[in-house]
């Protein structure tokens, strides 16, 4: 029987479903992994993860498709992903296939918190792993656990797909050759100050520069850019500090491949912003934010696509990339995985 919540009112929030995965590493094996109704976690006081921030996390969603079935879009990515995260923190490696029946487990043991077609809620999916076992000196843990839970949410900002505001931030989110093209935890525990920062002053996020120059666009706390050009083409920012985003790469795939369009992958000046047609947002929480406006230290950068509504290429790209998730158009091979 399907949870009795207001579905087309929900918020990015945690709501407590019934059942969560764990795993755990321990003598240099994992477990066999199973589910738990136990939400509560109790580790040592020295834990890895508390003491040098190690742990990594992922981020997927599952749907109800047009014709009722639950599916979830590309979770073989966000496996790939966090094998390269946990490889990058001198974690185990959690092996692709289990992520994936992991995956499969959660949201058949919470199916009735898979919110409805057509409400605008999905149920969004939490991967994670952190050393568990005890660390006084600065080295990785021996043991591990892997955890995967599943909370159903509405749109990540307030307004939906409404245009954003955002600002240059002062801030650097990432350091050439460190951790901003892994989903480490530290990551976004840095870049904590600076989003409140942004919300106080009346933004919705920050754009974050490259931290050796500033002088090239990189993304945001949690998202990456996507730009669209005067003559309609899509142009992504390149950097070996960005988090290699699932939806963007989506999304650029069904630019070029299905709707025929010219897509550029490639560093981006942040002197040339103020000349595109378009920005958005893109990421597993939000699919594309239109970002209307941006506040570069008093001086605004206005898109020419207004703040009252997306504007047409990244409308296009946005029906185009939910239309496949929704089951409503038909999807590339392989990026659909229906949970039985």
């Amino acid at each position: 029987m399907a949870a009795q919540l207001d579905w087309k009112n929900l918020g990015f929030g945690y709501i407590k479903t019934p059942y969560r995965y764990t795993a755990r590493y321990r003598d240099g094996k994992w477990d066999e992994g199973r589910l738990t109704d136990e939400d509560k976690i109790v580790i040592s006081e020295c834990a890895g993860v508390l003491q040098y921030a190690q742990t990594a996390f992922e981020g997927l969603k599952a749907y109800t498709t047009r014709d009722g079935k639950i599916v979830t879009f590309r979770p073989d990515l966000n496996a790939e992903r966090m094998e390269q995260s946990a490889a990058r923190l001198e974690m185990p490696v959690f092996p692709r296939e289990k992520f994936l029946e992991a995956v499969d487990m959660v949201v058949a043991a919470n199916r009735d918190y898979v919110p409805p077609y057509g409400s605008g809620a999905t149920l969004y999916i939490r991967p994670f792993m952190f050393g568990s076992s005890e660390v006084i000196g600065v080295k990785p843990a021996k043991e591990y656990e892997f955890r995967m839970f599943c909370t159903p949410v509405g749109p990540y900002f307030k307004g939906g797909i409404k245009p954003i505001s955002i600002r240059v931030s002062d801030f650097d989110r990432a350091a050439p050759h460190g951790t901003g093209h892994i989903k480490a935890g530290l990551n976004y525990a840095m870049s904590l100050h600076a989003i409140v920062d942004a919300h106080e002053k009346g933004f919705d996020e920050n754009m974050y520069l490259d931290a050796a120059t500033r002088t090239y666009v990189e993304e945001t706390g949690g998202a990456n850019f996507l730009f669209v050009t005067g003559d309609g083409k899509i142009v992504t920012p390149k950097s070996d500090s960005i988090l290699p985003s699932i939806t963007r790469q989506s999304l650029c795939y069904v630019a070029e491949h299905i709707l025929g369009m010219t897509v550029e992958h490639r560093p981006v000046k942040f002197e040339e912003v103020a000349g595109f047609a378009e920005c958005g947002l893109c990421g597993t929480a939000a699919v594309i934010s239109p970002v209307g406006k941006i506040d570069d230290h008093g001086r605004e950068i206005l898109f020419p696509s207004g703040m009252d509504e997306m504007g047409p290429v990244t409308k296009k790209l946005y029906d185009t990339l939910t239309g496949i998730q929704m089951g409503t158009l038909p999807a590339p091979q392989g990026w659909i995985r229906e949970i039985k």
